[in-house]
């Protein structure tokens, strides 16, 4: 197995990539681009219902993928494998060091047509912010040790398919999110513990308030009968 070298990719990826942009070729890689079409699984703090959903970007659209949350992304390139290639896939390194975490799969198979679904995990401290057509993924292109028949059949992927959305659409309950619970769990306990001491102080003065006059009477006489011995 032997990779395509840069000029290689150049001569081929025209009938092989669309839309080919000679500018994208990346030592031996090829840069791909987020597409319009994503799915982010929701976090606690989803107000939009609309996200629980797969989403539509216009060009140029930023997103956001909360701390321990997955996502779907689509390519915006229909990409094609022939027959005596294999292909491998990943992330931009500058994207990867910021936490964002391929775990779809690395190569895509001889015979494959269609755009690229990734499937990703931002495994970082903090929400990361990406948008449509920023170029985040690389695939390399490989040349088997000739054609063969077993090819991937059946048309690739044209959208983020709903078979893909139902395994994770609800919210993933990741260190982050549970971090995150606990401490709004904690501030909820620290209140209510506050506003019981101040029933127990308000109920305490009520009662000395109410018990003052019965015990006054008695302390008097305490009092005058110490003062006459």
């Amino acid at each position: 197995m032997s990779f395509w070298r840069g000029e290689t990719l150049a001569a081929k990826l025209p009938d092989l990539v669309k839309p080919f942009r000679p500018g994208s070729i990346d030592g031996a890689a090829y840069t791909l681009c987020v597409g319009h079409e994503i799915y982010v699984s929701p976090d606690q703090t989803l107000t939009n219902l609309g996200r629980n959903t797969k989403e539509i970007l216009t060009t140029g659209q930023g997103f956001a993928i909360p701390a321990g949350q997955f996502a779907f992304l689509l390519t915006e390139e229909i990409v094609t494998v022939p027959d005596n290639a294999l292909a491998l896939i990943s992330i931009k390194g500058r994207t990867k060091f910021k936490g964002l975490i391929n775990i779809s799969g690395f190569h895509v198979d001889p015979g494959y047509s269609g755009r690229l679904v990734f499937s990703v995990l931002n495994a970082g401290p903090r929400p990361l912010h990406l948008r449509q057509g920023q170029e985040l993924f690389l695939i390399w292109y490989a040349d088997l040790d000739g054609p063969t028949e077993y090819i991937k059949k059946g048309k690739g992927f044209e959208e983020i398919e709903p078979e893909l959305i139902n395994g994770i659409s609800g919210e993933i309950l990741s260190l982050q999110t549970l971090s995150e619970k606990q401490r709004v769990l904690e501030g909820q306990l620290k209140q209510q513990r506050t506003k019981a001491n101040i029933v127990i102080s308000i109920g305490a003065m009520i009662v000395v308030a109410l018990l003052l006059p019965l015990v006054e009477p008695t302390l008097s006489a305490i009092k005058n009968w110490i003062g006459s011995g």
